[in-house]
């Protein structure tokens, strides 16, 4: 089968793509994960031996505090180590996140500040490129708004990196409609060499960004969509329950899992969507990325549509619970 592929500015990635947080043992039902370096290394590869070419992650990701940087170092790692040749190494697209510090003593959940001064962001993306092993970081995101900048000024700050020297490619995640439409107009869209990616949260129980969705199709602008299963700990389960009874009525049909279908469901809906689901098990992650080759017909759409659940307040400003598939 070939594998489906949609565009992150420059670049042609597959369909879907691979979440990182919960290898740096994030939330409190994935720090297992943390005792087992090879299997988390294992879990990055088995993604890249599936033909998966865009790996999210954050500098910020890490279990503790004094560890930041953990899951850049984590995938740098495993992709050196990897048995994939040269040219598909140069086909991955490491999408990595900065803006939000961690402060001493503060865990995964009670995440720092934020940072968008020019000074900050220039020392951030030094340091990741770094760990990553690269001298670009061909996607970069920022992360979170710093409430103590005006918006004008940090999307300018981020828009410095590429003249900095150590980043390619500009996304933004965590933003509103009008904020992504000031973004535009400041940056530009992906042909103008602007804003190529945005990353909110968006899954069948969690609703509220469509409209920065369509924005981003109207530009050309990928969305990478967090917490695209809704969440293990957050309603993901759910998905095969009766709560999303029609989401598993679906899979029954396609033999596949509730999981595959909800991968299946956002590619379907959205052509601009490329939804990045985590995991901590090889068997799952490649489960649930069986929705790739998943075609759903129309009356299928329209029977998951019509019976979806209520969408979930918008996510607090700080994440009060890391979502992914175990």
């Amino acid at each position: 089968m070939a594998i489906p592929t949609r565009r992150v500015g420059p670049y042609e990635v597959c369909a879907v793509g691979l979440g990182c947080w919960p290898l740096s043992g994030v939330p409190k039902s994935a720090s297992h994960i943390l005792q087992d370096h090879e299997g988390a290394i294992a879990i990055i590869q088995a993604a890249l031996d599936f033909g998966i070419t865009l790996i999210d992650t954050a500098d910020v990701y890490a279990p503790t505090w004094n560890t930041f940087g953990h899951n850049e170092l984590l995938i740098a790692e495993a992709i050196r180590t990897w048995s994939g040749d040269d040219e598909a190494k140069a086909k991955i697209v490491v999408a990595t996140k900065g803006g939000v510090t961690r402060d001493k003593g503060v865990d995964a959940f009670g995440i720092g500040g934020r940072n968008a001064s020019k000074h900050y962001l220039y020392r951030a993306v030094e340091a990741s490129a770094l760990r990553l092993g690269l001298d670009k970081i061909k996607l970069w995101q920022h992360h979170r708004l710093d409430p103590s900048i005006p918006y004008e000024t940090q999307f300018e700050n981020v828009l410095t990196l590429r003249e900095h020297g150590f980043v390619e490619n500009i996304g933004i995640g965590n933003v509103n409609a009008e904020q992504l439409r000031r973004a535009i107009k400041i940056g530009g869209k992906p042909s103008e060499g602007g804003v190529v990616s945005v990353q909110n949260e968006f899954s069948p129980r969690q609703r509220n960004w469509q409209d920065v969705i369509e924005i981003c199709a109207e530009n050309g602008i990928a969305y990478l969509p967090w917490s695209p299963l809704g969440g293990i700990d957050k309603g993901a389960a759910d998905v095969g329950t009766s709560r999303y009874g029609k989401f598993l009525e679906v899979a029954e049909s396609k033999g596949v899992s509730p999981f595959a279908i909800t991968i299946a469901w956002h590619l379907a809906n959205f052509p601009n969507v490329i939804p990045i689901p985590g995991s901590t098990k090889v068997a799952n992650y490649l489960d649930t990325a069986k929705g790739l080759s998943v075609k759903l017909t129309a009356g299928d759409l329209d029977l998951l549509n019509s019976n979806l659940p209520p969408s979930s307040p918008v996510e607090q400003e700080l994440l009060d619970g890391v979502q992914f598939r175990e």
